[in-house]
């Protein structure tokens, strides 16, 4: 077992702006020491060592730490809630530009996803969505927009024809999706967040965090939403204190700003 991990928390927000504080302590630590272990060095003090003297490991560790798991329509029945229900409820109370926000984006592909179910109400030159993560490499991947078979496996089929184009082993998003799509930079943990929101997205995301870390962020994301805006969020999550928050729960994952 290693040792020094509170030093080690220090080094590393010091040389990241991430700060490991705001996650679970086990399941991070234990995602660490493998990932450590897995570079062949035997103490924190040496791997940071080689974070700061190797750029291709210190890339390695940020996207090891943001946990980069996406694919598109991730659970297609909540998705079909958001193209059925929410999107429209939002565009008759709102109009037809909405301020939508993807928070830790990944890869792309849940922005992408959202222009599509979009883009059933709106024409494409009236969508916009600001996509943001803490993972430069993954942000290049997403503006590259070359996903999988198996990212797309949940695309609905006509979307599939429509905007997918076979690419060697994988498919290249159509470029019409992508101009829709602006990436930034950003720590949810740090940075400022967008204001004026109609649709916050932010999935699968928080499991990783603490309680105190995660109420905190959901207090920023009701700050970023319009009143009657709506925050979305993954199968694996749930907002217990909600109504302390000022959320109403408007169907399973789907919160409203009262």
């Amino acid at each position: 077992m290693l040792i020094g991990y509170e030093d080690f928390k220090k080094d590393v927000l010091q040389l990241t702006g991430i700060d490991l504080n705001a996650y679970r302590e086990e399941q991070m630590k234990r995602r660490i020491d493998t990932l450590i272990a897995q570079n062949g060095i035997n103490s924190y003090t040496a791997y940071v060592a080689l974070l700061k003297k190797d750029r291709d490991k210190y890339e390695q560790f940020v996207n090891f730490l943001t946990i980069n798991v996406s694919e598109f329509y991730r659970n297609p029945v909540q998705w079909g809630v958001l193209e059925q229900e929410v999107i429209p409820a939002l565009i008759q109370r709102f109009g037809k530009f909405l301020k939508i926000w993807s928070a830790a984006c990944s890869t792309g592909d849940e922005p992408y996803s959202l222009v599509m179910a979009l883009s059933r109400y709106l024409p494409l030159a009236n969508i916009r969505v600001i996509a943001t993560d803490i993972d430069k490499q993954v942000l290049d991947k997403a503006r590259v927009g070359q996903y999988s078979e198996k990212s797309i496996v949940s695309v609905p089929q006509e979307f599939k024809r429509k905007y997918f184009k076979k690419v060697g082993n994988g498919y290249q998003i159509a470029d019409e999706i992508k101009r829709q799509v602006e990436f930034r930079e950003h720590n949810l943990l740090r940075d400022l967040y967008p204001s004026g929101c109609h649709l916050i997205v932010c999935r699968n995301v928080m499991i990783y965090f603490t309680e105190e870390t995660r109420d905190q962020i959901y207090k920023k994301f009701n700050s970023s939403l319009v009143r009657g805006g709506v925050l979305f969020i993954g199968s694996a999550e749930q907002i217990i204190r909600y109504k302390e928050l000022k959320f109403q729960r408007k169907k399973s994952f789907f919160f409203q700003k009262e």
